[in-house]
């Protein structure tokens, strides 16, 4: 129950509920799933939950730290460790397809918020979306160096998978009618806590991940590019000549 004095919202099954930041960014990714990422405003936000838009600004900073919620939530979902004992998982082929079809799944469950882990800033700039996160990526090289990969190897399969990831999801929630340019109107109301600080990172949880970070922030770019492209003509050409 809430206490004296403190704000309610009005939940899903229609009662009151102690407003609170996790009620609020469930309420927003609901909104955005049902509508758009560009209706969503704090005032709307408001309405939905039964309170003045100035009640949501306890709890989040503006609109601006409501979608950095937003996208840390979904990415939250994301389990880069399988379940014990799942039988295609065993090897880094069926990690790799197990991994790949965990993030479909949840971008096309929330399609509209998807263009949104790939555009909004990360928590440092060599965290490729959509494996942004520092647990997510630390699981995930931690995988692939168990399944016999060096550590370069794996900090390199890390840019390769996430570049695919990307612009292959992207692709699919597009031709869905997502939008996935950027918001439409500048989100730096309140005094949100806009990531992208390297050098603020705690990285004492993710050994693994402070061990490759001068590998992560390297840029191959220019390399991934021509070899995926090589790749591709590869799978043309096969394709072509059958």
């Amino acid at each position: 129950m809430a206490r004296r004095g403190e704000p309610t919202a009005t939940g899903k099954d229609g009662g009151r509920k102690p407003l609170s930041r996790q009620l609020i960014v469930g309420e927003a990714i609901d909104f955005i799933d049902e509508s758009s990422v560009n209706h969503l405003t704090m005032r709307s936000l408001g309405a939905r939950l039964g309170v003045e838009a100035m009640s949501l600004y306890r709890y989040v900073n503006g609109r601006e730290d409501l979608l950095e919620a937003i996208v840390a939530s979904l990415v939250d979902q994301l389990e880069a460790t399988p379940p014990a004992g799942h039988e295609l998982t065993t090897d880094w082929h069926g990690y790799l397809q197990w991994m790949a079809h965990s993030v479909r799944d949840i971008a096309l469950e929330h399609p509209a918020i998807f263009p949104l882990v790939a555009t909004r800033h990360p928590a440092a700039a060599w965290l490729r979306p959509p494996l942004r996160s520092l647990r997510v990526v630390e699981e995930f090289l931690a995988a692939l160096v168990e399944r016999g990969f060096t550590e370069e190897r794996a900090v390199e399969v890390y840019r390769v998978f996430t570049s695919f990831l990307l612009g292959q999801i992207l692709l699919e929630v597009a031709q869905r009618g997502e939008s996935t340019a950027p918001v439409e109107e500048p989100l730096d109301e309140g005094d949100a806590d806009i990531p992208n600080r390297d050098e603020e990172l705690d990285l004492s949880q993710f050994p693994l991940v402070a061990k490759l970070r001068p590998l992560l922030s390297e840029d191959h770019a220019d390399e991934e590019f021509e070899r995926s492209l090589e790749a591709l003509l590869d799978r043309l050409d096969l394709t072509v000549t059958q």
